[in-house]
């Protein structure tokens, strides 16, 4: 799955800056794929884009509208429908991430046939996988994986990606779920492939390549979450990790949405995911944690990452109050 750039964000009617993450995610990654926002009235966010119309965005060569905002319950709103229609009619491809297809609402599939123009639903992969065949691949590899969902993986895998590149390392993000597709333009959105194949999937995205050249693969979910363990445990073996950085957020009370399950100790977090990616990789080794500490004051999280690093014995950082550069620093030693 691949999408056309430049982009045009649709923000929508959003509730909220939160409920546009998606296109802030965009522009905070990828500024240079982005031509502009497109707000309607009841609009209550802003990504700092130049707001367009669909005829100003199709002018200045905007290739795709992606759907950047979540309403409640993930939907397609009805309320949208004309717009995008008429940036099918305006010669733009559309990309949403949401939990109802583009594709299966009547009005777009007959005007994308028309206009010849393509819907992406990045949560639904297209592409048959295969099984996963474990054999060694050239090239390197690095994978984000997390004592929970939703700890920073994602935000931690770009960050990494942009600051290797910014050492003149040769690297792409490889994006495992529909936010980082709609991000970079291309991935498989793990959770929704067929569980035989998530392995298969994963080493597909990221194949042989030249010795020195870094993969960089979003994680998912985590080992100790009932829900999504065998997600996380395909996305593992596939992505034949030769590093491994560990992602957290150390305020919850319990994994998400499973108040009976408490988070893990993260040496022993450390321990499984290891056990679980030697299969495919035996020399694979964690260079780093990042930690999430957006819900504690400074002083508090510096103090809090200063003793996990001497508890562990890794470079500890939370990559948006810091950097990655000391795990990246670690990561080139490998």
């Amino acid at each position: 799955m691949e999408l056309k750039q430049p982009y045009l964000l649709f923000l929508g009617d959003a509730a909220d800056p939160l409920a546009a993450k998606v296109a802030q995610g965009i522009t905070t990654w990828r500024p240079d794929s982005c031509l502009g926002q497109l707000r309607l009235p009841a609009c209550n966010a802003d990504v700092g884009l130049d707001d367009l119309t669909i005829e100003q965005a199709a002018q200045q060569g905007a290739k795709t509208l992606v759907i950047g905002v979540a309403n409640r319950g993930g939907i397609i709103s009805q309320d949208w429908i004309s717009v995008l229609i008429d940036a099918l009619e305006a010669g733009m491809d559309i990309a949403a991430g949401l939990h109802n297809r583009l594709n299966d609402i009547p009005q777009l599939v007959e005007c994308a046939k028309r206009c010849n123009q393509e819907l992406f639903d990045v949560r639904f992969p297209t592409q048959v996988y295969p099984v996963a065949n474990g054999k060694k691949r050239t090239g390197k590899r690095i994978l984000t994986v997390g004592t929970d969902c939703s700890v920073g993986k994602m935000y931690t895998s770009l960050a990494i990606e942009h600051e290797l590149k910014q050492r003149g390392v040769a690297a792409d993000f490889r994006a495992t779920g529909q936010t980082g597709i709609l991000i970079t333009g291309a991935g498989v959105s793990a959770d929704a492939v067929v569980s035989d194949f998530i392995a298969g999937a994963i080493e597909t995205i990221s194949p042989d390549n030249a010795a020195e050249y870094w993969d960089v693969i979003e994680g998912q979910g985590s080992l100790f979450h009932a829900s999504f363990a065998g997600v996380t445990t395909g996305l593992i073996h596939g992505a034949q990790a030769d590093a491994l950085v560990l992602c957290h957020e150390p305020t919850r009370e319990h994994m998400r949405g499973l108040p009976d399950y408490k988070l893990p100790d993260l040496s022993l977090c450390i321990q499984r995911n290891l056990e679980t990616a030697s299969l495919t990789n035996p020399n694979v080794k964690f260079v780093g944690v990042s930690i999430n500490t957006s819900a504690m004051e400074e002083a508090q999280a510096l103090a809090y990452m200063a003793q996990v690093e001497i508890d562990l014995g890794l470079p500890v950082v939370d990559p948006f109050r810091q950097g990655i550069g000391r795990v990246v620093d670690r990561l080139l030693e490998c």
